[in-house]
């Protein structure tokens, strides 16, 4: 029954009458709307439903999770209730946190969708009537007036005066007018459907009639809305996550299936079960458990500072996702510029008179003495003195010509003093062409109109005549351009974007022209290129493969593309960066949804606002880069964290592991060796608090895990060798006292490591770390030699009473792993900065 824009538009009205079985005077009768309801059903576009539970269980879909999953089962299998505990509070925690703060964002942008329910008014039954939007089906006769949303795709059957804005759709922010007659060819593009209104379009001026040719998801915007809908987008924060995760399980079982066979070849007869408790706990021990903790923290912390500058983070771990985008594609409509239009300049040999000639030929607000919906009559509403509005009020409305899309001419006559007064108001090539203008000052118009257009701006002429202006020569009286300002904010944006190494392209419907100018003036493009900057949809189509992949890196500015065509952009882009999108049309949907962050402003339409991971409350491209800014900070600390507990972990387990098969016990009883990991994380949770070194955002970072294990592991074995100095200097001395030193070295080192790793810089140099930081390692230092000399400790942990000499020499060589850690880390840096 449903019938796409591009067959619509080329039918003559009586064939797509005949198609919709309908009346172009009468509508559908009542039995007909109740028969299409049943096979097309309700006029909805589907959307995602909002669960909590789906929610919640997305905060636990991830492998790393699933890590911790099984350790705290394995060890409560094994009777270790505490360390089972310790591991599940952190993953509550984790999902608790992470819940709260999804769902409070899903149920905000939730509640805002669902605050308005439609109507429409239609003819059915021979009788005009307002029902809601939801229930129009295929053939209902619309009628639309100023400030009307079209609830349905349809094809214009009558009109006066119509025009609509397109923004939303294409991009393009002056609004444009419409036709009756059928096309030649089918249109490939929305702005090419002159004869189409598009559901989500608004009604800017003028009557018309429109016949619904599809409804839900067979408008154009349902199928959009299925562009959406069937992509998925994985977090490139979680990508990185299950990376790591992946690496610390293989590293996990392959040196705990090393130690077991080791065992069982070197001691004729291995305690099965002490032997499983120790493997346990060796690899619970490697673990970083605290790492959802962490991040989720540090993920709360970003967003609570986004909210505070009105950003509503709905996906939480976009916030870290936002730090690592290395291209930022946005629309230019209502991002870059204010989405409403202003005078730029006025031609004329009496700018006031062109003005106040503008001001009368826009009729509806000389008689409501009020701005109108048309952009242009608001702008020139705005220009005008108090003065000039009040004499605009001395002329009476005789007569009006609709706009007329093949001549590009509207006119108003209009009587002042006895004398009535045509004026014409329309595409300057047009009405130059019809009046006495001499050659020299038709050469200075040209020349002042070609400039205009460079700088991507509307021209309207105005003319006007004391007899029929249809057959007697026009007195050209000047002419205005208008111009869609750009934002306060766009251009510091864009040189801050740039400091922070980060690209931006504009991606918009809306003419070259224009999105150059916009792309030029907010300083994202030279003033002045030998090569082109900017390419169109269609151009864009017409290239081979190879060519649109060099295209997308090259061009800056991508103008008069359609969604699908902003969809395979970023898709291409995606193939060597990360992209993040900020778009608010409904033309922006699969853009959104297919980039690594997608972001919206405050009044974007709904599909796009259901789609996005961040809405902007406050329309500024310069909040986006304060949040690039805060989750470059966000990923630096939660790769302090993987660094430095990977680093002391890998070490502890190597050294532990192996120490084992020099003697005849165990180096470290299972349940110390859980106290260690609990002691040595418990400030690690404050690495979330901590301050991140200048260097440290001046380019996205991303986790590669190349780079992470390098570092783990040039530091791991720093750990092991004094690890193994531990053990040599006090394996002697029975398995007590070996095992209270080696506990006490193994997180005093683990403590200091902190300090080094969450710098590159030479530690005194750095940032000093935040106050949690030392206020947490303080209390895990305590603690770390408080429990030895306690009765607790003795008896639960089996530790003995510290002895002054052994302590010295135990905390000497926690001052000379630090000296060491520090050395080998400037070391492995600077290495790296140079190849």
């Amino acid at each position: 029954m449903s019938l796409t824009f591009t067959e619509a538009a080329i039918l003559t009205l009586e064939t797509l009458a005949d198609k919709l079985n309908t009346s172009l005077d009468f509508g559908l009768t009542s039995s007909q709307v109740s028969l299409r309801l049943s096979e097309v059903g309700l006029n909805r576009i589907h959307e995602k439903k909002f669960h909590w539970w789906f929610i919640l269980v997305r905060q636990l879909l991830s492998s790393f999770i699933y890590l911790l999953i099984a350790a705290a089962l394995l060890a409560l299998l094994l009777g270790e209730r505490w360390d089972a505990a310790f591991i599940l509070i952190f993953i509550g925690l984790n999902t608790t946190i992470g819940f709260y703060q999804e769902y409070r964002s899903e149920q905000t942008a939730f509640l805002l969708r669902r605050l308005i329910r439609p109507k429409s008014r239609l003819r059915r039954d021979n009788r005009e009537q307002e029902i809601y939007s939801e229930n129009l089906v295929p053939g209902d006769l619309l009628l639309l007036e100023p400030g009307d949303i079209i609830a349905a795709d349809v094809r214009w059957i009558k009109l006066n005066n119509l025009n609509l804005d397109e923004s939303v759709l294409t991009g393009e922010s002056v609004p444009v007018a419409k036709v009756v007659k059928p096309l030649s060819s089918p249109p490939r593009q929305f702005h090419q459907a002159e004869n189409i209104g598009f559901a989500g379009t608004t009604v800017v001026a003028g009557y018309a009639e429109g016949l619904v040719i599809a409804t839900g998801n067979h408008t154009a915007l349902g199928q959009i809305a299925k562009v959406s809908l069937e992509t998925e987008r994985v977090s490139s924060f979680t990508l990185g996550i299950n990376q790591i995760s992946r690496f610390i399980l293989w590293l996990v079982i392959i040196t705990l299936g090393l130690v077991v066979i080791a065992h069982y070849l070197l001691r004729p007869a291995p305690n099965l079960v002490e032997l499983t408790l120790f493997a346990i706990a060796l690899a619970v021990s490697v673990i970083p458990e605290a790492l959802p903790v962490v991040t989720t923290f540090s993920l709360s912390r970003g967003a609570l500072r986004l909210a505070r500058h009105k950003v509503v983070v709905k996906r939480l771990s976009a916030v870290e996702d936002l730090g690592g985008i290395e291209i930022l594609c946005t629309d230019k409509t209502g991002t870059l510029t204010e989405n409403r239009l202003t005078v730029a300049d006025i031609y004329g040999p009496k700018p006031d008179s062109t003005l106040e000639t503008a001001l009368v030929s826009a009729y509806m607000l000389a008689h409501q003495k009020a701005p109108e919906i048309d952009p242009f009559d608001r702008a020139v509403w705005h220009q005008a003195t108090t003065i000039q509005r009040q004499r605009c009020q001395n002329y009476q409305l005789k007569n009006l010509t609709p706009f007329d899309p093949r001549r590009r001419l509207s006119s108003v006559e209009v009587k002042l003093d006895n004398k009535l007064l045509v004026i014409i108001r329309g595409a300057p090539e047009t009405l130059v062409s019809h009046s006495t203008l001499s050659p020299t000052k038709r050469k200075q118009l040209i020349t002042w109109l070609d400039h205009q257009g460079t700088l991507g701006r509307r021209v309207l002429a105005y003319a006007q005549s004391l007899r029929n202006a249809h057959s007697s020569p026009l007195t050209f009286v000047g002419c205005i351009s208008f111009v869609d300002p750009i934002k306060k904010t766009a251009s510091i944006a864009i040189n801050n974007a740039r400091e922070l190494g980060l690209t931006i392209k504009i991606l918009t419907g809306d003419h070259p022209e224009v999105a150059t100018a916009v792309a030029r003036t907010v300083g994202l493009v030279p003033q002045t290129s030998p090569t082109p900057v900017v390419i169109t949809g269609d151009a864009f189509d017409h290239l081979s493969d190879q060519a649109k992949l060099q295209a997308v890196t090259n061009y800056q500015v991508f103008a008069r593309v359609s969604p699908q065509q902003k969809y395979a952009i970023i898709k291409l882009l995606q193939t060597r960066y990360q992209v993040g999108f900020l778009g608010e049309g409904i033309n922006d949907a699969p853009a959104l949804k297919i980039a690594n962050v997608a972001i919206v402003v405050d009044h974007a339409a709904d599909i796009a606002r259901d789609t996005a991971d961040i809405i902007l409350l406050k329309k500024s491209l310069a909040v986006i880069i304060d949040g690039i800014k805060e989750g470059r900070e966000v990923f630096a600390n939660t790769v302090k964290y993987i660094k430095a507990t990977l680093s002391a972990n890998i070490g502890n387990f190597i050294a532990i592991a192996v120490a084992s098969l020099f003697v005849n016990y165990l180096p470290l009883l299972p349940l110390q060796i859980l106290l260690v990991n609990l002691l040595s994380d418990f400030p690690m949770i404050a690495i979330a608090t901590d301050t991140v070194d200048p260097g440290e955002l001046h380019s996205p970072r991303h986790y590669h895990l190349s780079d992470i294990a390098l570092i783990a592991l040039a530091l791991g074995l720093v750990s092991s060798v004094f690890d193994f100095l531990f053990f040599g200097l006090f394996f002697r001395q029975g398995p007590t006292i070996l095992r209270t030193y080696w506990f006490i070295g193994s997180i005093l080192t683990e403590l200091v490591l902190i300090f080094s790793i969450r710098t590159r810089r030479f530690l005194f140099k750095a940032k000093p770390a935040s106050y949690p930081i030392w206020i947490l390692t303080g209390l895990a230092a305590l603690a770390t030699l408080a429990l030895p000399q306690s009765r607790f400790g003795q008896t639960v942990f089996d530790f003995t009473p510290l002895s002054p000499p052994f302590l010295t020499l135990a905390l000497s060589l926690v001052v000379a792993y630090f000296i060491a850690t520090e050395t080998v880390k400037l070391l492995f840096f600077t290495i790296r900065s140079h190849r």
